[in-house]
């Protein structure tokens, strides 16, 4: 897990959003390989193994395949590097094709086809929801069987940056939260409302 990426992470519990705590093991390369994450506020534990964090409870994902890289890029309308995009369930396939096609944006993998490991520029979370902090997401793409899912595309548009996308596969969301642009062929597109 991209140590950076730490400041952009919450407690998944629910209660109001704080910073959490890392304690690394072992850190390679701004990768943390080991360690634990803490909550200050209620004090629940994370651990991080071989790169990826579990939070907990990570439903499997299904294998259906999602849009070609470049297309994910287009979609997600992502304009120049920096920040983090997220990739759930069957979407984290395309990692490295996006990765090609965002250069120096970190891709956050959650839940994503098994096998797939952690690499440069590529963070692997386990988690039964998004543990990441509200409004700290330049994108985010919700593949099956996230994006046909109410409490998944809240919490999509709870971490995406007013103004910017979620990308999802199923039916589109009625989140009061997501402005939707598009709906074609089982995948949607929305806009976070600007309030």
């Amino acid at each position: 897990m991209f140590i950076e990426l730490t400041d952009h992470l919450r407690c998944i519990a629910d209660h109001d959003e704080s910073f959490v705590v890392l304690l690394p093991d072992e850190v390679v390369d701004r990768s943390v390989r080991s360690g634990t994450l803490g909550c200050p506020t209620c004090g629940r534990v994370y651990r991080i193994a071989d790169g990826v964090l579990d939070a907990g409870d990570a439903p499997p994902p299904a294998a259906e395949n999602a849009p070609a890289g470049e297309a994910l890029a287009a979609l997600a309308g992502l304009g120049g590097p920096g920040g983090y995009m997220v990739l759930a369930g069957s979407a984290g396939a395309r990692w490295a094709e996006l990765a090609g096609a965002v250069p120096g944006v970190h891709l956050v993998l959650v839940n994503p086809p098994p096998g797939i490991a952690e690499a440069p520029g590529m963070s692997v979370l386990h988690s039964s929801r998004l543990p990441l902090r509200s409004g700290s997401m330049r994108a985010v793409v919700l593949g099956a069987p996230y994006g046909g899912d109410a409490s998944w595309t809240d919490e999509a548009a709870r971490v995406v940056l007013p103004g910017l996308r979620v990308v999802g596969h199923g039916p589109a969301p009625a989140a009061a939260d997501l402005d939707v642009l598009a709906d074609a062929e089982g995948w949607w597109v929305a806009q976070r409302v600007r309030r």
